[in-house]
């Protein structure tokens, strides 16, 4: 990529940071500006800027086009920023209630329609503008391998949810917030919540078929762009996490930006895989 190139998309950037800031600093159910950007409108940016920077990366990589990539980048980012945080109100009905979860979810949705479509015709990406592609053969296989593999998916994300929460949160919040962590503690969670978590693996690895579907490249291009779409997207999102403390925050930040990047490699490393093939 020339100099020249990589300043146009630069600039592509910022145009978008600039739109997704805009989107995000409005509440379309309340019609109000939204709570995040009144305190602290400087991380809403900056949440803006690193959501725009992942999701760029596979819009350029797409071997598709005009709607067909608009619906996969709006089922990447409406699914990990708004929905994978929504359902969590089935185990968290008193932090997350009910008005929250339809504001996100209502907001969110208008919010990733719009950008989803600006990006892809900020990138030129509305028509093709590649010929002669070769057949793709990534995803197809017998359902007796969909079934093993995504059950292997399920208890992956389980065991990556009890790792993570038990070996990364937890001493990082113990030593940066020891009151706050025992107060977070305090939140008893359901006897089904292993179960739940692993409908939730099923869940990360539906938003990761597209994108690995219609990534260009090896294996590692498209796990980058699912592993950093999951962890960034999400991640950088805690950052406005207002009500939590700065040290609970952190630790948060760090448990899911390992969590949810691990769980994209190993997903794309599992259903990318084709009779031996990474191809």
């Amino acid at each position: 990529m020339n100099m020249k190139r990589m300043s146009l998309n630069m600039l592509k950037v910022l145009l978008l940071t600039v739109l997704l800031f805009v989107l995000s600093s409005v509440d379309f159910l309340n019609l109000r500006l939204a709570s995040g950007v009144q305190a602290a409108p400087a991380i809403v940016l900056l949440v803006a800027f690193l959501h725009v920077s992942v999701l760029s990366y596979p819009i350029i990589r797409s071997r598709w086009h005009g709607w067909r990539l608009i619906s996969a980048i709006f089922l990447l980012f409406y699914g990990v920023m708004y929905l994978m945080t929504a359902v969590e109100a089935v185990y968290l009905p008193e932090i997350l209630k009910p008005q929250i979860v339809l504001s996100l979810l209502v907001n969110g949705a208008i919010s990733a329609a719009v950008f989803s479509i600006c990006a892809v015709w900020v990138y030129g990406r509305m028509k093709a503008v590649d010929a002669g592609q070769e057949p793709n053969q990534r995803l197809v296989m017998p359902w007796t391998q969909w079934v093993w593999r995504l059950a292997l998916i399920a208890i992956i994300y389980v065991f990556l949810y009890i790792l993570f929460g038990g070996a990364i949160f937890m001493p990082i919040a113990a030593a940066l917030d020891p009151k706050g962590l025992a107060e977070a503690s305090a939140l008893s969670l359901p006897s089904w919540i292993i179960p739940f978590q692993a409908a939730r693996g099923l869940m990360w690895a539906v938003l990761a078929l597209p994108i690995i579907r219609m990534m260009k490249g090896r294996l590692w291009e498209a796990g980058l762009a699912v592993a950093l779409s999951f962890a960034v997207v999400m991640g950088a999102d805690q950052l406005l996490s207002m009500d939590m403390s700065a040290g609970l925050r952190f630790a948060h930040i760090v448990e899911i930006f390992g969590e949810n990047f691990a769980l994209g490699w190993m997903i794309v490393w599992l259903l990318y895989r084709r009779n031996g093939s990474h191809r």
